[in-house]
C-alpha cells in the first residue's frame, strides 16, 4: 500500500512556480512571541483562480524541536475570489519545522517547509 507522502508534490518537481505553497516568515524568533506567517501560492507565477481550476485549502504543521507535529491551522479557499494567500500569526516555545501543504483540484497536493530557530 502507497503512503500518502508518495503523492506530495515538492518544489524540486516543477520549482518554485505556480503550485508550492511557499511559507514567508522569519528565520529566528523570540518564544512565547507572535510573529507573521504568510503562505502563498503561485509566489513567482500566480496560479489561476477559476472555478475550473483553483487552490482548495492551505494547512500548516509545526514539527517542534521535540519531535512533536501540530496543526497550525487549515485555510478554505473558494474559486474566483479568494486569493491563494493567508498571513496569520504564530507563537513558538521551541524551533521548528513549518510545513505547509496545498491543493490544486487539478494537479494535487504540493508541499513547502521552513525552519523557524526560536531564541
Amino acid at each position: 500500500m502507497e503512503k500518502f507522502g508518495a503523492v506530495l508534490h515538492s518544489p524540486e518537481y516543477e520549482g518554485k512556480e505556480k503550485h508550492v505553497p511557499v511559507i514567508k516568515a522569519p528565520a529566528t524568533a523570540k518564544a512565547n512571541e507572535a510573529f507573521e506567517v504568510t503562505v502563498v501560492v503561485g509566489d513567482e507565477t500566480p496560479h489561476p483562480n477559476t472555478i475550473a481550476h483553483h487552490i482548495k485549502w492551505i494547512q500548516v504543521f509545526a514539527k517542534l524541536e521535540s519531535g512533536m507535529v501540530v496543526h497550525v491551522g487549515t485555510f478554505d479557499l473558494g474559486p474566483t475570489y479568494a486569493e491563494p494567500r493567508v498571513t496569520f500569526p504564530v507563537v513558538l516555545k521551541e524551533s521548528a519545522t513549518l510545513y505547509a501543504l496545498e491543493y490544486c483540484n487539478i494537479h494535487g497536493v504540493w508541499e513547502y517547509s521552513l525552519d523557524v530557530k526560536v531564541e
